[in-house]
């Protein structure tokens, strides 16, 4: 640490989840100057923003970011990066770092690597297979009783699910992946497994290898319209803590789904440190199935989760970073909290960029509410749409309709040309 003993942090990253990281560790006694790299129009008004050279944020050019900075924690936002080994590279200069080397994070990086890690050590999942040959899985979808979901096995920005209505379609999607055509390289491998009913549930716990305490679980919004229609998202909305995780329930996942992952990395010598990020299906009966690991905070769930915990995040960060987690830095808030996105024309497709985004201070005015920017930067004296998720409104209330009720007030306030909204987050919680 700096020897004014204030942390030098830098934030990876330039969307709503960098901002929400920001605007949190920037509010912590141990934290002295909060730097983003690249950042965006939002997260110069908490911190600093630091560009990256043209090839991002490599290990060479974070390093000299660190060098020159005095940065004593690294917070990697994106998973790209991890999966990568940026991670790795800035532990062995001696720089702390929050987030899991390449090995770990292979969690995310391969769907099936996920799958067969999570059916060798006993976790609940969905039953599969995984193929790299479209004929090998156009036979098997052909031939399965029940409903399928296809997934690419690399990294597709969140989008690379397909949850098929019949057969045709699951192999429609299989082909398209197999070929290269829908996703590239991530895709010439596929995992297909039996879909799952039941309501989905993220729950996030904060990993130093061996120790880990859990965040509040929330709930996510996928699809871009109201009721669930339309296409899937990186994510619209989403509000915490979620009533789906009891407290009970919350234990049994602990249990099933989070130690045995950890235990399992660690025999293997590939110990995960970071935010281990589960994306569950809670079964009509109550019963988790695990649809996914993600090996970084989610997003829009971290724009909740900043609202929820009390304390010194920066420290549990650093432990986590360092092996030597202090699970008492943070508390629970007993609030609720909730995260509506605003996106772009155009989106989940090709978003429209470019247009003029009014009304960002009337909104901050308001009483509970917080603006961040996800895809957002500055054009002279005006905020532009630069992304597909532009910005992110968020509230805290002491109850979850207290809490939706001043979000949406909020997002009345904002207006762009085109501007892409669900109105119906949490409403299925307040039902």
């Amino acid at each position: 640490m700096n020897p004014n003993g204030s942390r030098v942090v830098l934030i990876v990253g330039g969307g709503g989840r960098e901002h929400a990281l920001a605007k949190r560790l920037a509010r912590c006694s141990s934290v002295g100057q909060v730097l983003v790299a690249p950042g965006n129009a939002g997260t110069e008004e908490v911190g600093r923003n630091v560009p990256l050279p043209q090839d991002g944020p490599t290990i060479e050019n974070l390093s000299r970011v660190c060098e020159r900075e005095g940065v004593d924690l690294v917070v990697i936002g994106p998973e790209a990066p991890l999966v990568a080994g940026v991670a790795d590279g800035l532990r062995r200069r001696g720089v702390a770092t929050f987030g899991p080397g390449e090995a770990a994070a292979r969690l995310e990086g391969s769907k099936a690597f996920m799958k067969r890690l999570a059916a060798d050590n006993g976790i609940p999942t969905a039953p599969f297979e995984v193929f790299n040959d479209a004929e090998r899985a156009a036979h098997y979808i052909r031939h399965h009783p029940t409903p399928l979901v296809v997934k690419a096995d690399g990294l597709c920005a969140g989008k690379g699910v397909v949850v098929a209505a019949n057969a045709a379609e699951a192999e429609q999607a299989a082909r398209s992946m197999l070929s290269g055509e829908a996703f590239g390289d991530a895709g010439k491998t596929i995992v297909v497994e039996e879909r799952v009913a039941g309501s989905e549930a993220s729950l996030h716990a904060i990993c130093d290898g061996t120790r880990y305490f859990l965040l509040p679980a929330v709930q996510d919004h996928k699809r871009i319209g109201d009721g669930d229609e339309g296409p899937n998202t990186g994510g619209m909305g989403a509000y915490g803590p979620t009533p789906l995780v009891t407290p009970k329930l919350e234990a049994e996942i602990a249990k099933r789904v989070i130690e045995p992952v950890l235990s399992a990395l660690s025999r293997a010598g590939t110990p995960f440190s970071g935010a281990l990020f589960a994306g569950l299906m809670i079964a009509p009966d109550g019963a988790p199935q695990v649809l996914e690991y993600n090996v970084r905070f989610g997003d829009p769930e971290t724009e909740v989760l900043m609202e929820l915990l009390d304390g010194d995040l920066a420290g549990a960060l650093t432990g986590a970073a360092t092996s030597s987690l202090d699970p008492t830095c943070v508390t629970r808030s007993p609030k609720s909290a909730i995260a509506v996105v605003l996106a772009a024309a155009g989106y989940p497709g090709q978003p429209r960029t470019g247009d003029v985004i009014e009304g960002i201070d009337e909104a901050a005015r308001i009483k509970g509410v917080g603006v961040l920017h996800a895809g957002t930067r500055r054009l002279g004296d005006q905020v532009v749409t630069a992304g597909g998720r532009v910005l992110v409104v968020t509230a805290t209330g002491d109850t979850l309709r207290a809490a939706r009720d001043t979000a949406y007030e909020g997002v009345r306030a904002i207006r762009f040309a085109g501007m892409q909204v669900r109105h119906d987050i949490a409403s299925r919680a307040l039902s």
